[in-house]
């Protein structure tokens, strides 16, 4: 039985005897067996004051779009600077992503979306991604609104060209040309939408790719994502943000008018 999956015995079983919550268990778990982490405290004489060691500075509450310092301690049981040295024992830089959010997951029990979020967080922290870039070095980004209506009204107004003309008249016009050209196409299949109201369509921009989504919300509204990936650096990305919420905040105004 390997290491993993023995602590992931080991605390449930704990958690049930001690009624501790399981983060609370795991933390006690691993402090068991990782005595050397916590902290010793030596006593000195007021005449010969005992060097105080520098400490790493606690990140900053927000890890922009990783997981943050207060997530992390409270999903974990530990601050974001505690993963960041685990990592950087580890060797996180070097052996990549993939590698160094298995070994939070497998090695120290981190839940699987958490070890993905600090791994992030500590790629940005030590300069090997960008915002808004991808774990395989592409730069994408995503902008949602929330519309006055339901999905086969937008699909409508999406899909129709007279309807499509009502909102993207003063909107980019390399977005429209490639969108209609997506949508008019005799080889396009459409906008494809389940029975419980969710939608998707999925088209090429120039060399990026787009995936609008619509997905249905309580009182007749529905949320439309757009997301564009395959983008060539953060300036790019920077300009389609714009480029979108200019293009979702006229499409929704169609319904607000009507």
């Amino acid at each position: 039985m390997t290491r993993a999956r023995a602590l992931k015995q080991v605390i449930p079983a704990r958690a049930a005897k001690t009624g501790e919550l399981y983060t609370t268990a795991r933390r006690h778990v691993l402090n068991d067996l990782h005595p050397q982490t916590q902290t010793v405290v030596r006593f000195h004489s007021m005449s010969t004051p005992a060097p105080v060691k520098a400490r790493t500075a606690a990140p900053p509450a927000s890890s922009k779009g990783g997981v943050s310092y207060a997530k992390s301690r409270e999903k974990t049981g530990y601050g974001l600077d505690h993963w960041f040295e685990v990592l950087d024992r580890f060797g996180g830089v070097e052996k990549g992503h993939t590698a160094a959010a298995r070994h939070l997951y497998e090695a120290h029990l981190v839940p699987g979306w958490y070890a993905q979020g600090i791994t992030v967080a500590y790629e940005r922290a030590r300069g090997v991604r960008a915002l808004n870039q991808r774990c395989d070095g592409e730069y994408e980004v995503s902008v949602s609104k929330v519309m006055n209506a339901r999905t086969p009204d937008v699909v409508k107004a999406l899909t129709e060209p007279r309807l499509r003309r009502r909102w993207v008249k003063d909107i980019d016009v390399g977005m429209v040309k490639a969108l209609s050209a997506a949508l008019d196409s005799s080889a396009s299949k459409g906008a494809v939408v389940r029975p419980d109201g969710q939608a998707r369509f999925r088209y090429k921009w120039g060399d990026t790719t787009v995936q609008l989504y619509l997905l249905p919300k309580p009182g007749d509204k529905v949320s439309v994502v757009a997301t564009n990936s395959k983008l060539s650096d953060g300036a790019m990305v920077e300009e389609r943000r714009g480029v979108w919420r200019a293009a979702l905040q006229a499409l929704a105004q169609v319904f607000s008018r009507s």
